[in-house]
């Protein structure tokens, strides 16, 4: 286990913390490579309810875990962060990805509960996302028509306040068909979806951009899957911002030392806008996109100089919101 825990602190704060409720996965991440094996608490969703909380806001992450040990080391790092956590029970254990990167480009896989991974949407869920100013799902099986349909159902005015990352895996997608009906349909929905290169490759075979275009964004930044906005990020080509009639680009940011472990980008640049929006309201105008992307690329450069998914800021290591 290597999670390092940050000095704790208190980060400043110019508007009250937003309650925002985070639905998805987490597990452990064990990464493989020439040096050995390490282990990290992960998982898309509590990477980006982590990053959440570490940034200011008041986070409740739901997500299922079993009856053993991960379970409760995730615990544990999640009360460290002051995350609340919300439980829906595993009967296959607690999700875990290994990462092996002992010979050029990683290969994923994932154990049981990670491919049946799947929420219960009981009192307590409900209730998580009723009192939630913001709702965020990330690394959802989409796929699982029961799930989506109970998703659906709970999220109450999703066209103000839900935030989507598909974030396909692979190793844990029963039906690429299902996923991407789904994902597009709860996308039309939304105040704000995120979609990523690879996941264009995995759902669609096809580029960013024609994803984009399926969600109704197009080059002159047009969106149309109900007025929300479309963050598209490409990795080394940096991320682009559809909403409203216009588009905005960001490059990746350099910052002082190398590129460590690029895993938690994408999660820190969706947890960055998310902020972005619940400090400030949803921007609307080019120039306010501009700046919220901008923020949110310098976060993602800061994150990646570190091993592991834990969202970093460019002026100090992570701290322990209070």
């Amino acid at each position: 286990m290597t999670d390092a825990n940050p000095t704790a602190a208190t980060p400043s704060a110019s508007t009250p913390a937003r309650r925002v409720t985070v639905v998805g996965d987490a597990l452990i991440d064990e990464l493989r490579d020439e040096h050995g094996s390490r282990e990290f608490v992960g998982g898309a969703a509590l990477n980006v309810a982590v990053g959440l909380r570490v940034l200011g806001e008041d986070v409740t992450l739901v997500a299922m875990l079993g009856d053993d040990e991960p379970a409760e080391r995730i615990r544990a790092y999640l009360r460290d962060y002051g995350v609340r956590l919300v439980e829906s029970p595993s009967a296959y254990g607690t999700s875990r990805a290994v990462s092996d990167r002992t010979d050029g480009e990683p290969r994923y896989e994932f154990n049981e509960a990670a491919k049946r991974r799947g929420i219960r949407f009981d009192t307590a869920v409900r209730a998580a996302l009723d009192d939630a100013d913001l709702v965020v799902v990330s690394c959802y099986p989409f796929d699982d028509g029961a799930q989506y349909a109970a998703l659906l159902d709970a999220v109450a005015r999703p066209e103000q306040r839900l935030v989507v990352d598909g974030n396909p895996r692979a190793g844990m997608l029963a039906d690429r068909a299902a996923f991407l009906a789904n994902f597009e349909h709860l996308a039309a929905r939304s105040l704000l979806v995120k979609v990523g290169d690879e996941d264009a490759e995995l759902l669609l075979g096809d580029s960013l951009a024609e994803f984009v275009q399926r969600l109704g964004g197009d080059a002159g930044g047009t969106t149309g899957h109900g007025g929300g906005a479309i963050l598209a990020t490409a990795g080394r080509a940096g991320a682009d911002l559809h909403a409203d009639g216009s588009s905005v680009h960001a490059d990746i940011v350099t910052l002082p030392g190398p590129v460590v472990d690029t895993m938690g980008a994408g999660d820190a640049t969706l947890s960055a806008v998310v902020h972005h929006i619940a400090a400030n309201g949803v921007p609307q105008t080019t120039d306010a996109w501009t700046d919220a992307l901008h923020e949110a690329m310098t976060i993602a450069a800061a994150t990646v100089r570190h091993e592991g998914a834990l969202l970093r800021t460019p002026a100090h290591d992570p701290v322990f919101p209070s």
